[in-house]
């Protein structure tokens, strides 16, 4: 994929996607961990404990992330970038010598604070390295993949580390990766802000504006039900693994991280056939299959009994959410012209992590109280409302036979 790589020939962009990149990883490795720790301090409830964890994460990514968009217009965003890599990676280092579960609650805010900070203003970056808006595009692109690759190098580098460390270690792994970060960050030269006295009174307004304008548009409404079937699925992924592969099956930290990194396989999978599909296959009709799939699943693993169908049941999730995520950003360019594009993103960034707000806590404790079985009945249920949603307001707004251009609303 040639044109995908021509990004990294910039020399202010390669040094800051290889930090994104190490950060990444590096998250993902205390991802497995957080799994095995909320297990080992919590060995009953390990599920409800992630669950909590999560969703307070979501709530500060929800509340915070505006915050940040409207604070970082008044600084370097270089200095900014490089002080929440630090606070990163110190909260991460220090959640692997706490001994009691409210202690990682407090840990994990600080942690999620600083990447609803880090994320947007990383990526408000990007377009200021690139006036041309293919080359932009190609970034965004990219950048997107990276996400994708990460869900399955974290888990598979994590099982073979495992192997030879403690999951203890992880968490240091991933301070350090953060100050790597950091330090490549300090050698680019990032561009100031154009229009830098005037954006920070208008950011907060745009953010509500934006949710206003995301929920007038009936393929957006229809995206933000569909994210429901998202958000169970990749709940049920990431809060309940490691009861099902420790407690349920009785294996060890190494098949947790494999069976994780078995769902980046196939979310990675579909991610990379994606853009060929839509050639011939509509983005709706892409995403109705994965939110159907992902409804499907779920219903199957509550009748599962070991961890080879566990393992499919785990990829197939995988494969169903790239094919409802990655198509997203097409609705939403189509809903707005470029100068309204910024605000429906945002909306979508906001009300996405709102849907996991629910999901987590709700596969946590259902887990926990009712029974892995019921936790998957009940994430299906939300799964297949999310989607028989989308088709409704999909259907409203008359988009199955709409021309895919821009600012179509």
């Amino acid at each position: 994929m040639p044109s995908l790589l021509t990004p990294l020939s910039d020399p202010v962009f390669r040094p800051l996607y290889a930090a994104q990149m190490i950060g990444l990883i590096g998250f993902g490795l205390s991802t497995v961990a957080l799994s095995l720790l909320a297990f080992q301090l919590e060995p009953d409830n390990a599920g409800q404990v992630l669950g909590i964890a999560l969703g307070l994460k979501m709530v500060t990514f929800v509340l915070v992330a505006p915050m940040f968009a409207s604070a970082a217009a008044a600084v370097s965003r270089k200095k900014l970038l490089i002080w929440l890599d630090l606070v990163r990676a110190v909260a991460i280092g220090a959640i692997a010598f706490v001994d009691q579960v409210w202690q990682v609650y407090v840990l994990i805010v600080v942690l999620s604070a600083a990447a609803a900070g880090f994320t947007p203003a990383l990526q408000a970056v990007i377009p200021d390295i690139f006036s041309d808006v293919d080359r932009y595009t190609e970034a965004l692109s990219l950048t997107r993949t990276s996400y994708e690759l990460e869900g399955l190098l974290s888990p598979v580098l994590a099982a073979v580390l495992l192997g030879f460390i403690g999951f203890n270690v992880l968490f240091a792994l991933n301070a350090v990766a953060f100050i790597a970060s950091a330090a490549l960050i300090g050698t680019v030269s990032i561009p100031f802000l154009r229009g830098k006295g005037t954006a920070s009174g208008r950011r907060l307004v745009e953010v509500t504006q934006g949710v206003r304008q995301y929920l007038r548009v009936p393929r957006l409404r229809g995206l933000f039900a569909i994210y429901f079937g998202v958000a169970a699925g990749s709940a049920m992924v990431i809060t309940n693994t490691v009861v099902f592969v420790k407690e349920d099956f009785g294996l060890g930290d190494q098949e947790v991280a494999w069976a994780l990194g078995v769902a980046g396989a196939g979310s990675i999978l579909v991610a990379v056939a994606v853009p060929r599909l839509l050639r011939t296959v509509r983005d709706y009709s892409l995403m109705l299959i994965g939110g159907g799939a992902l409804t499907a699943v779920l219903f199957v693993l509550s009748g599962i009994g070991g961890i080879a169908s566990l393992l499919l049941c785990w990829f197939v999730i995988g494969l169903s959410l790239s094919l409802v995520q990655t198509p997203s950003g097409r609705l939403i360019q189509r809903s707005a012209d470029p100068e309204g594009r910024p605000a429906l993103f945002a909306a979508q960034f906001s009300l996405s992590h709102s849907c996991w707000l629910i999901t987590y806590p709700l596969a946590g404790f259902v887990g926990a109280g009712l029974g892995l079985s019921t936790a998957a009945i009940t994430l299906a249920i939300v799964a297949g409302a999310g989607t028989i949603f989308a088709v409704l307001f999909w259907r409203s707004g008359h988009v199955f036979g709409e021309a895919e251009v821009p600012g179509a609303d």
